[in-house]
């Protein structure tokens, strides 16, 4: 979650694929991330109780959203962030609409905002230096997968050379004498024909 809109500012630029967005709609709050969790495929598959969770966080985070009730919450992928040079510090817009969910927030829940504080953990963070590493792991992880596939390649290609041997007539007599194969004349092997 972004401090302030400097540190927003960073979140929006270093931000990964795997980061979600939430911010309340149509009002000044914090940049509030969520990076997809194991076992979570899509942004648009993120358990409900998650989305309460970070719904009501943003609001907490907001000086007008936490005053009101029935706020709206929205949500996108970072990479359908889209900042541009003439926007404010903190601003940001979409690169397409129909990619921002939105979270329907009657009233904010304190149990649920004084459970995430008890949890809350601070931390400077070089925002640079953790994308730099991240992107070296995914990287990793990228070259890993290709050698893997190579290597299932290679073994594919050997076992096709091995069944196309194994039809092949090219060595059917090899290590035949022709002296062991029986020695007929034309007209012999013509009358056995007949």
């Amino acid at each position: 979650m972004g401090k302030d809109k400097v540190e927003n500012e960073d979140l929006i630029k270093y931000g990964t694929t795997a980061d979600i967005w939430f911010h309340v709609d149509k009002l000044s709050s914090a940049h509030v991330y969520l990076k997809l969790p194991p076992g979570v495929e899509s942004w648009e598959n993120i358990p409900q109780t998650l989305l309460v969770d970070c719904a009501q966080l943003v609001k907490a985070n907001s000086i007008e959203g936490n005053k009101k009730s029935n706020i709206t919450v929205i949500y996108t992928p970072w990479d359908n962030l889209k900042k541009t040079g003439d926007m404010a510090v903190g601003q940001v817009a979409f690169h397409n609409d129909k990619r921002v969910k939105r979270v329907h927030v009657p009233q904010r829940e304190n149990f649920i905002v004084n459970r995430l504080n008890k949890t809350k953990v601070e931390r400077e963070v070089d925002h640079e230096q953790e994308k730099i590493e991240r992107q070296k792991v995914e990287s990793a992880v990228r070259r890993a997968a290709a050698a893997e596939q190579k290597k299932a390649e290679q073994e594919l290609a050997r076992q096709r050379a091995a069944e196309k041997e194994a039809r092949s007539y090219d060595r059917l007599f090899e290590g035949v004498d022709e002296e062991d194969l029986p020695q007929k004349s034309v007209q012999e092997m013509e009358d056995d024909f007949m």
